[in-house]
């Protein structure tokens, strides 16, 4: 797995070096030391033949052309040269001294080729009896990058490989107690504050969604501050507050899910969690000008002797009652919480992330997480541009008021779930009832965890959220 990459100066001889040549565009063969028979082959299996690889073979050297397949838009562009260095990892990993020659002159496309090449050299072997790992450092020949951003890129890569882990680890490991470990070990390592609030904490907090969410549970819940403030964040006097979703496992509660292609991968449903915890530390590491905080509620959801039922109503500190109807929607009853709390920060922007329905793996699948919320245009907007510049694209979702209408309760103000349609929005319905400030909801139900890997994304935890979160912030804090 690799965890650096180191830049060279000159590339020598070609003719006795291994590796792979990265082809961003056609007038990139013409800067490549190659003699013209071997420079006009390339020139036809790449744009005559439609080939992404070329490979060549000598005494002295094994060489790849790997070439990015054409777009007309600029953003995924990028996103097909993470893919082409994604292609590479298999060629990359099986040299010791793997390397990375590029002539080209887009700065941009290197540096999407690296990305992809170091994401898709993850691993989680941390349960496999036979650990191989790969080489751990790409060489990387060009003079149009420098080393800080090459370390911001691996920054950013093994931030997501951060939350990636995090997603992957079974329950019987990741307790929301070892969550909240983890989170305070991560803190001292990137260079973030973090406050454990313990279940006595909690409930003086009058935390109820929470509170009653982990009522069927053996295992205490935690609620995670995580907060990175800069020396100077001379853009914004006011903090951008991200919450994750921590329910470490879900199995519905006594609304008990069905275990096939449901209940059987309910560890990733705190990759909302692991997103906020991952963006963190890509932030905090790369020295972001931007005060952000993190808040991870976290409980297992169980259906044990005192669980809550359907029928039961809490009342929250904001004065809100709900009705619980379905105790397998409880990941919007931990966010209330979150959201309440996030108020006392009095934040620029609260942004939160959660796999939190079905219904928005459904309309998107895979390809994109569902956005919606109250903040204003330009900062939607922002999201949305960073979506598409590292490919965790977002569809923003309409908050209308007649979709509240689903959750009217006859014996509370609301219920904590609505009708048969549109359930992703009336989730985020759900949480608008405890935001008064600016708020974005995400919901990465789809592309959080993948059951078979493709490119630089691998089965398992993806870590959607990481790079958009570090790509939006970075933008807004220039």
């Amino acid at each position: 797995m690799l965890t650096a990459i180191r830049l060279l100066d000159s590339p020598g001889n070609l003719l006795h070096q291994s590796g792979v040549i990265f082809i961003s565009g056609e007038k990139d063969l013409e800067q490549v030391p190659v003699d013209n028979t071997k420079s006009a082959y390339i020139n036809a299996q790449f744009w005559e033949k439609n080939k992404s690889q070329v490979h060549f073979s000598s005494e002295n050297s094994q060489l790849v052309f790997v070439k990015a397949k054409d777009h007309d838009s600029s953003s995924y562009q990028l996103e097909l040269a993470r893919k082409a260095g994604a292609a590479s990892w298999k060629t990359l990993k099986e040299s010791d001294h793997p390397r990375v020659y590029y002539f080209g002159k887009s700065e941009k496309l290197l540096l999407a080729f690296l990305e992809g090449a170091v994401l898709a050299s993850y691993k989680f072997s941390k349960y496999k009896s036979a650990k191989n790992q790969g080489p751990s450092t790409l060489e990387v020949c060009t003079d149009i990058t420098d080393e800080s951003n090459l370390e911001e890129l691996v920054t950013v890569c093994l931030s997501t490989f951060v939350a990636r882990d995090l997603v992957n680890e079974p329950v019987i490991y990741l307790s929301a107690v070892q969550l909240s470990n983890e989170i305070e070990k991560l803190g001292k390592t990137y260079g973030f504050n973090t406050e454990v609030l313990d279940e006595s904490k909690i409930t003086s907090l009058k935390m109820e969604g929470l509170l009653a969410v982990n009522a069927g549970s053996e295992l205490p819940p935690t609620f995670t501050i995580m907060h990175y403030k800069p020396a100077s964040a001379k853009k914004f006097k006011k903090p951008i507050v991200l919450v994750g979703k921590g329910v470490v496992y879900d199995t519905g509660g006594l609304s008990l899910k069905p275990t096939p292609n449901s209940m059987d991968f309910m560890k990733a449903d705190m990759a909302g969690a692991a997103a906020v915890i991952g963006a963190l530390c890509a932030v905090a590491k790369t020295g972001l000008p931007v005060e952000v905080i993190g808040l991870v509620p976290a409980t297992d959801n169980r259906p044990g002797y005192n669980a809550i039922t359907p029928g039961d109503i809490i009342t929250y500190p904001n004065g809100k009652s709900v009705e619980i109807l379905n105790t397998d929607a409880e990941g919007r009853l931990i966010l209330a919480d979150a959201l309440i709390y996030a108020a006392k920060y009095d934040p620029k922007l609260v942004i939160d992330l959660a796999t939190l329905t079905g219904s928005a793996a459904a309309a998107l699948g895979k390809e994109g997480a569902v956005m919606m919320g109250k903040a204003y245009d330009e900062e939607k907007g922002f999201l949305k541009i960073a979506g598409k510049e590292v490919c965790e694209r977002l569809v923003e979702f309409p908050l209308w008021d007649e979709y509240g209408d689903q959750l009217k309760s006859t014996v509370a103000d609301i219920s904590n779930i609505g009708g048969p349609t549109a359930g992703a929005i009336t989730a985020g319905k759900f949480l608008e009832h405890f935001t008064d400030y600016n708020w974005i909801h995400i919901d990465i139900a789809g592309p959080s965890f993948i059951k078979t890997g493709e490119s630089y994304k691998p089965a398992g935890g993806t870590g959607f959220g990481v790079r958009l979160i570090t790509q939006f912030l970075k933008n807004i804090s220039n």
